[in-house]
């Protein structure tokens, strides 16, 4: 199958001249220092995970890879990542090959697919969580351990872990336009706007930031709140959390050790 529009076409990739362009624009949008190679795109492909490419005719300007996974008995795929080069960003790419991606595991009778982001890149957390619906409930601190790689500013690589349950009401509800309607119950979690830049500026100030942080988001899930939200507030934005059982239009299982 493949999803054509305004000259982007999202397709299925197999072949190993589109996994090595893929590593190509990798090294574009991330250097060398956390490129993944080739092989790992080769077992995605004949493991049961994706490898969902857009082109620009022949050029391939985004990608999502994952990889097939279990957990217990629940079958979900872990995206490892999801980029689009500069260019093209800001154009609905990256949804459009995460829309590709949920039909494909829906069509395979997959019911969530799961990713890490950083929970200090806000804009990454907005489209996570309110343009596509994920919920996050888990917060992994220094996930990659501490990397050379220019984006990540020396800090240690927390991560938030997204649940994105593809054929929930919540998800189908959004992905509609259909925000939920506000929980009277919910905590917030406050991070100043130009993080980003702060991290960058002062890595200092950006681990006081990221230490302060975790330190929130591991208090509030250990209470079973889940991130559901990001609502700018000016100078800062704020993450939203729920408490589990309250979450509308999605049922989410018990957390089993990992």
């Amino acid at each position: 199958m493949a999803s054509v529009k305004d000259g982007i076409e999202i397709r299925q990739c197999h072949s190993l001249d589109e996994f090595e362009e893929g590593v190509r624009l990798e090294r574009v949008i991330w250097g060398e220092e956390i490129t993944v190679p080739a092989p790992i795109f080769v077992v995605a492909d004949h493991t049961g995970g994706q490898v969902i490419g857009a082109f620009d005719g022949e050029k391939l300007v985004g990608l999502t890879l994952a990889l097939a996974g279990f957990r217990g008995s629940l079958r979900f795929l872990h995206s490892h990542m999801t980029a689009v080069l500069p260019e093209y960003q800001n154009r609905g790419v990256g949804r459009r090959l995460k829309l590709f991606q949920r039909q494909d595991a829906l069509k395979r009778g997959i019911p969530l697919v799961e990713w890490t982001f950083d929970p200090l890149e806000l804009k990454n957390a907005h489209f996570n969580l309110v343009r596509l619906g994920a919920v996050a409930r888990r917060y992994i601190p220094d996930c990659y351990g501490v990397t050379e790689s220019p984006l990540h500013a020396g800090l240690p690589t927390d991560r938030l872990v997204a649940e994105w349950w593809l054929d929930s009401v919540r998800v189908k509800e959004i992905l509609a336009g259909n925000l939920p309607p506000a929980n009277p119950g919910v905590q917030r979690i406050s991070i100043a706007a130009n993080i980003s830049e702060l991290k960058k500026r002062d890595r200092a100030s950006g681990e006081r930031v990221q230490a302060l942080t975790r330190q929130h988001f591991l208090k509030l899930f250990g209470k079973e709140y889940v991130a559901t939200g990001v609502e700018n507030r000016g100078d800062t934005t704020d993450y939203l959390l729920e408490p589990r059982d309250s979450v509308a239009g999605v049922h989410l299982p018990e957390l089993t050790p990992e």
